[in-house]
């Protein structure tokens, strides 16, 4: 809980809304990579983290589902 803890304020607020359960080391990993990519935007950054990890659900869901499950659609796939 403490890694949690020490974690930047807006990051923690995101995922406290997040869909998947980010390990706060692969959180801070990846927030800081969009905050890069971003320019330093953290509301850039979130809506990066979003993409991530719709993206995730997207693979996950392909992996469990029968193909043809409307998550591929968003996907890409």
């Amino acid at each position: 809980m403490q890694a949690y803890d020490r974690l930047p304020r807006r990051l923690r607020l995101w995922l406290s809304e997040a869909a998947l359960p980010w390990s706060p080391r692969s959180a801070l990993r990846a927030w800081q990579s969009a905050l890069r990519q971003c320019g330093g935007c953290e509301d850039s950054a979130c809506r990066h983290l979003s993409r991530i990890e719709a993206a995730q659900l997207c693979r996950d869901a392909r992996a469990v589902w029968a193909p043809g499950h409307p998550a591929q659609d968003r996907a890409g796939a």
